[in-house]
């Protein structure tokens, strides 16, 4: 047998292959952003009057003669466009998750065995909801934390605020919790194709639980520890429950193979 096809029995290949595989996966990703940037372009007003809304309410709430609100602006002649253009990548980057996880799944998949890869298919499968569904909780919890944030305002003072830098912060919100709610999805994805053992998993449970309160710390935008403990107590959740779920996983498959 020759070592081109020992390689490629192996799943492995040139560096130089890598990177056309990466390039590729990249520009079909970057294709479904802007597929689904498209809808952002179309629904523009009525996403930004969403995107608005828990810092009007809070105008509204402080006067009763408050019409608009005028807390955010848009600075500059091309403000407009540019908040536009943020706006449809920002719901192009949340629409087509299931293309950028695909394509992330894809560039591994060459690497996996063929029963690690229908493995990697269930992955996929269940990556996209539980990516939603962190979207979905950042998204009830944006107008708390925006009321707590907004609250340490003195009174004497007037908060203006540019919306291009408010889109940075949600987007920063809705990837953080999206991502972070990613965590039992990948662990159980190892679990099955038996890379981690559900005991491996659940042996370092200080570390990670300490992990995960540090990732908390850092990567949400809010920098409040009450966002940062309603991001950390469901990881600390998935991550127990999926060592558990990995535990049954190994007992079962033992028994199967008696």
């Amino acid at each position: 047998m020759s070592p081109e096809s020992i390689s490629h029995e192996r799943g492995s290949m040139p560096l130089l292959e890598h990177f056309r595989e990466l390039r590729k996966r990249l520009f079909r990703a970057a294709l479904g952003v802007i597929a689904g940037g498209s809808v952002g372009w179309i629904f523009y007003n009525k996403l930004v009057e969403k995107l608005s809304h828990p810092i009007c309410a809070l105008k509204m709430k402080a006067s009763t003669l408050a019409t608009g609100c005028g807390t955010l602006y848009v600075n500059g002649v091309l403000g407009p466009l540019n908040l536009k253009i943020s706006v449809a990548i920002f719901v192009g980057l949340i629409i087509s998750s299931p293309i950028w996880l695909y394509q992330l799944w894809a560039f591994i998949s060459p690497a996996l065995k063929k029963k690690e890869k229908r493995y990697s298919l269930s992955f996929l499968f269940l990556a996209t909801p539980f990516f939603m569904g962190g979207v979905a909780f950042a998204y009830w919890l944006l107008p708390i934390a925006i009321e707590q944030i907004m609250g340490l305002t003195p009174t004497s003072l007037s908060n203006l605020i540019r919306f291009d830098e408010y889109l940075v912060f949600v987007l920063k919100l809705f990837l953080v919790f999206g991502i972070a709610f990613e965590l039992p999805v990948f662990l159980l994805a190892l679990n099955l194709m038996n890379i981690v053992s559900g005991r491996a998993m659940l042996k370092p449970w200080r570390y990670v639980v300490f992990g995960i309160t540090l990732f908390s710390a850092i990567f949400v935008p809010t920098g409040d520890p009450f966002t940062m403990l309603l991001l950390a107590i469901p990881m600390w959740f998935f991550y127990f429950a999926a060592a558990l779920i990995g535990i049954l996983h190994d007992n079962g498959w033992k028994i199967r193979r008696r």
